[in-house]
C-alpha cells in the first residue's frame, strides 16, 4: 500500500545583494524543519534577478555564495531540492503560457512593480512588469501546496492562485485540475526583522545603507559595531511596543529569535539597565548565532566542484517534477507531444 504524497513547499531568494540576518531568521531557519514533513524545493531565482541590471561576474559569485549559505544554514541537499531557476527550462516555458492567461490590468495593479519602477526609472522593462507571471510558473510547476511568503509577496501569490484557478476552469475538471492551487505559509510571528537604521522597514539584502542590515557573512566586529549604532527610541525603557518603540522592539525581536528568550524575560532582564546593555547582549547573541554558519560556509565555498554538483543534482530532481507538469499543461492545451 503506497503512502499518500507529501505536501510540497517551494520558495526562493534572488541572488542579488547579500543574505541578511532577516533572511535567515525570517525565512531560511523556518524552512529547515519542513523537510521532515514536506517535499521541499528551494531555488535561487536568477531569472527574476535580471529585471534589474546585474554584473555577470557578481551574479555568478552570488549564486555560489547563496547556495553555500543555504546549506550552511541547515538545508541538507539530500533532504531538500536546491537548484538555480535558470537551470530548469520549464520555468521560462510555462511562464509564456501563463502570460496568455494573465490580464494586463492584473499586472498593472501589482504594488511591487510600481515600487521598483519608481526606483529604476531608466529601466522599466517588460520583465519587471511580467515578474509575477514567472513567479506563478515557479510555484505551479512543482504542485506546491504551500508557499512561505512575507507581506511583500502576498499579492503575487494571490495572482498565482487566480491564474491557476482560471487555467483549471478552462482546461481541467474539479476532479482532475491541471494545477494545484497553492496556499500561503505565513512565517511565525516575531521572525520579521527590521532595519537597524530604519526599524519601521524590513531589513533588506539590497538596501542602500550598509549599516541598516546585518549580513550573514559580517565579521563579529562589524556585527557589534552595527548593533551599537542601531537606532533606538526616546527614553531608556526596554519594552516591546512596535508603534511607540520600533527600534527597541526590533532589537528585542532579534534577541528573542537568536536565543529563544521571551519578550517578558528580556524586559525583566534589562529592567532599568538602558539600551546600551541590551545592544551588547544582542550583538553577542547574533555573533554566536552566526559563528557556526560562517564556519560551515567557509568549508562549502572552498569546494566549488562540490557546490556545482549539488546544483546539477538539484536541477535534475527539479526538472523531473517540472517537466511532468509542463507535459500535463501541453496536453491540456492540445500541443503535439515532443
Amino acid at each position: 500500500m503506497s503512502s499518500a504524497p507529501r505536501p510540497v513547499v517551494l520558495s526562493g531568494i534572488q541572488p542579488s545583494g547579500r543574505l541578511t540576518l532577516g533572511n535567515y531568521l525570517g525565512a531560511i531557519k523556518n524552512w529547515v524543519p519542513l523537510s521532515a514533513t514536506h517535499d521541499c524545493h528551494y531555488m535561487l531565482v536568477d531569472l527574476h534577478a535580471i529585471t534589474v541590471r546585474q554584473d555577470p561576474a557578481v551574479l555568478r559569485d552570488r549564486c555560489l555564495e547563496f547556495i553555500s549559505l543555504y546549506i550552511a544554514c541547515g538545508l541538507d541537499p539530500s533532504r531538500n531540492v536546491l537548484f538555480v531557476q535558470s537551470h530548469v527550462a520549464a520555468h521560462a516555458r510555462l511562464s509564456w503560457i501563463l502570460n496568455c492567461y494573465t490580464q494586463m490590468g492584473e499586472l498593472g495593479r501589482m504594488t511591487q512593480f510600481k515600487d521598483k519602477s519608481s526606483k529604476h526609472v531608466d529601466n522599466i522593462n517588460a520583465g519587471l512588469f511580467d515578474y509575477p507571471v514567472l513567479m506563478a510558473a515557479d510555484i505551479l510547476l512543482y504542485n506546491a501546496t504551500g508557499v512561505p511568503v512575507g507581506d511583500d509577496q502576498k499579492q503575487h501569490l494571490e495572482l498565482t492562485r487566480d491564474i491557476a484557478i482560471r487555467f483549471n476552469r478552462a482546461h481541467g475538471t474539479p476532479e482532475h485540475p491541471v494545477f494545484t492551487v497553492p496556499e500561503p505559509m505565513i512565517p511565525p510571528v516575531g521572525a520579521r526583522i527590521m532595519g537597524l537604521q530604519e526599524p519601521t522597514a524590513k531589513m533588506s539584502k539590497s538596501g542602500g545603507a550598509e549599516t541598516d542590515a546585518l549580513y550573514l557573512l559580517d565579521p563579529p566586529d562589524t556585527i557589534t559595531r552595527k548593533i551599537k549604532r542601531a537606532v533606538t527610541d526616546p527614553g531608556n525603557e526596554v519594552r516591546f511596543d512596535v508603534l511607540e518603540k520600533p527600534g527597541v522592539s526590533n532589537l528585542m525581536a532579534i534577541l528573542s529569535a537568536t536565543t529563544g528568550e521571551s519578550f517578558d524575560r528580556i524586559v525583566e532582564r534589562f529592567d532599568g539597565q538602558g539600551y546600551g546593555k541590551l545592544k551588547g547582549a544582542v550583538a553577542e547573541a547574533v555573533v554566536e548565532c552566526l559563528r557556526p554558519v560562517q564556519a560551515r560556509y567557509a568549508e562549502l565555498r572552498a569546494d566549488e566542484d562540490g557546490l556545482m554538483r549539488v546544483l546539477r543534482e538539484g536541477a535534475q530532481r527539479a526538472s523531473r517534477v517540472a517537466d511532468t507538469t509542463l507535459m500535463r499543461v501541453h496536453q491540456a492545451l492540445g500541443f503535439i507531444p515532443e
